[in-house]
């Protein structure tokens, strides 16, 4: 790789981390990521690093400065374990874009601009569908947060980047939570693993319902993240489902 594959200004400096695609595997999906590390030039040492055993196709610096790091016709390791409406491998199918953000700070403007644009281009040159623009928590639920609840899903959603519905106005009514069972919990669980997260269908609101609970909220809720099923969450998954192309 000499030189980068996006029209977005963008330095190219390879990491060792990468191998083929399994399977042949086309890209269908787009990854989000935050570093949680402070400064940005560790966090590319470490996405550089032999040692690290990690990577992402692109890095965007705090000012908005877009690096590439691997070849987008390779498997970068970004998304480790993870799962996605069947399918176990994610790095095999996605494009990785690692976001430098310690984790508690607010993403900065510059860094959307860019982010925008390089998204955007992503979707075009692979065909991926607004649906399919994820957070690393989607995909690995409790094994992590990033981009976390501060990510601005729907700035990005706005200008034409990821799925994003209103989410209804968190309040009162009725709510799921841990240790709670019967058939509304499981058309809970089955809606969310239509939707695409890897879950359990019991009919139990257990430890891992509450988990990929979690997880939705802070990609789709953000104002309230605590993995109880409320009116809010329910009613902001049945909006999101219900615009999902039949498959």
């Amino acid at each position: 790789m000499c030189d980068a594959q996006t029209s977005c200004p963008c330095e190219v400096k390879p990491s060792p981390n990468f191998e083929d695609r399994k399977d042949g595997r086309a890209v269908d999906m787009l990854i989000m990521h935050y570093t949680g590390m402070a400064d940005d030039q560790q966090s590319l040492d470490w996405l550089c690093s032999p040692e690290s055993k990690v990577s992402s196709h692109y890095f965007l610096n705090r000012d908005g400065s877009l690096l590439q790091l691997v070849d987008e016709a390779k498997r970068a390791w970004h998304a480790g374990q993870s799962f996605w409406h069947g399918e176990n491998d994610i790095n095999s199918c996605s494009i990785g874009i690692e976001i430098a953000n310690a984790g508690t700070e607010d993403f900065t403007e510059e860094q959307m601009v860019t982010l925008t644009m390089l998204s955007k281009e992503l979707m075009a040159r692979h065909g991926i569908p607004a649906h399919r623009v994820l957070a690393h928590s989607d995909v690995s639920p409790g094994r992590k947060i990033d981009p976390g609840p501060k990510f601005p899903w729907k700035l990005l959603a706005s200008a034409g980047v990821g799925q994003w519905v209103e989410p209804q106005t968190v309040a009162g009514g009725r709510f799921f939570q841990l240790g709670d069972e019967g058939q509304p919990v499981q058309a809970l669980q089955s809606m969310l693993a239509v939707y695409g997260y890897k879950i359990d269908v019991t009919g139990v609101f257990d430890a891992q319902t509450e988990t990929v609970v979690k997880a939705f909220q802070m990609h789709f809720r953000p104002e309230r993240v605590d993995g109880v099923a409320d009116a809010s969450t329910i009613t902001t998954l049945y909006k999101l489902s219900a615009q999902l192309p039949e498959l």
